[in-house]
């Protein structure tokens, strides 16, 4: 008994650092974003002395934030968009059906799991190059580069081994009774698919929209190296990183962590209201299981 207290409070202990190397730094960002200039002279721990918004105003609109947070979000919605549309259907037949290449196909998305992207961003890159060459060539408007929808599709592509590889896992778990039900009352292969298979899969599917949409709202790599053109459309880290080397360099510091709040403050949104709803549908997918 004495064994097990003394494992929990070593466990609540770890859990606890763990707690407050994360909250700190978190905490510490939203206060700083708060105050003036002349504060960030005096003690790092000194709390504002008033609440200056100012510096959120600023952020979102001379530092242009407000656009590169709209731009990030058709970026990433749509990327989402079109990684469900492709991996829910791939991964569905990969897991309850049986056919030529299956195998094949399986080995090649598995294979992709081990493929950084950011160690093939550079010929993607140089394949835009070639594409938007031969599109001038033949007298169209370029098209491939500084292009966030072009953008959406690296990231949904870049996705897909992953995506799929956890859908499958969740999909193999469900009992095949259901389709059978499904199909003795005359439904489709699609609309079981759809209807019956889908919903029942919703934790995993959930969680797939929180993994990447983390991933995609975070990117940064690919967005500046297939986003060039200094005056088109940027995403949030790339504004951001733009806005914390004018910021820093113009020693305006308040407004450099306005803008680290408005690019943490969606992410940290969108879990806490997932949160709940996820940890209870994994509980429920752990119970089919």
């Amino acid at each position: 008994m004495r064994k097990i207290l003394n494992k929990k409070i070593l466990i609540y202990l770890v859990l606890g650092m763990l707690a407050i190397v994360i909250v700190v730094p978190v905490g510490w960002v939203f206060l700083a974003s708060l105050k003036q200039n002349g504060e960030f002279y005096n003690s790092p721990w000194q709390l504002p002395k008033s609440f200056y918004v100012q510096n959120f105003i600023d952020a979102w609109g001379s530092a242009h934030m407000g656009q590169y947070m709209l731009n990030s979000f058709v970026v990433t919605g749509l990327a989402i968009g079109l990684l469900l549309l492709l991996a829910l259907p791939a991964a569905y037949c990969l897991s309850r059906f049986h056919f030529r290449m299956r195998k094949v196909l399986n080995v090649l998305f598995m294979a992709g799991l081990f493929i950084n992207v950011n160690y093939i961003i550079v010929p993607i890159f140089l394949m835009f190059v070639d594409g938007e060459k031969l599109l001038i060539s033949m007298w169209l408007s370029p098209f491939f580069l500084n292009n966030i929808f072009v953008l959406a599709l690296v990231y949904a592509a870049t996705a897909l081994p992953f995506t799929i590889y956890l859908l499958s896992g969740y999909f193999v778990t469900i009992p095949k009774t259901y389709e059978e039900a499904a199909y003795i009352d005359g439904s489709s292969y699609f609309r079981t698919m759809v209807e019956v298979i889908f919903p029942m899969a919703r934790p995993s599917i959930i969680t797939v929209i929180l993994f990447n949409f983390l991933s995609f709202w975070n990117e940064y790599i690919i967005a500046i190296t297939l986003l060039t053109d200094p005056n088109g459309s940027k995403t949030l880290p790339v504004g951001l990183m733009n806005l914390m080397k004018a910021q820093n360099a113009a020693a305006e510091y308040g407004r450099m962590y306005a803008g680290l709040v408005i690019v943490m403050l969606p992410t940290l949104l969108l879990y806490m209201i997932v949160q709940k709803k996820l940890t209870q549908g994994m509980m429920l997918g752990g119970l089919k299981g």
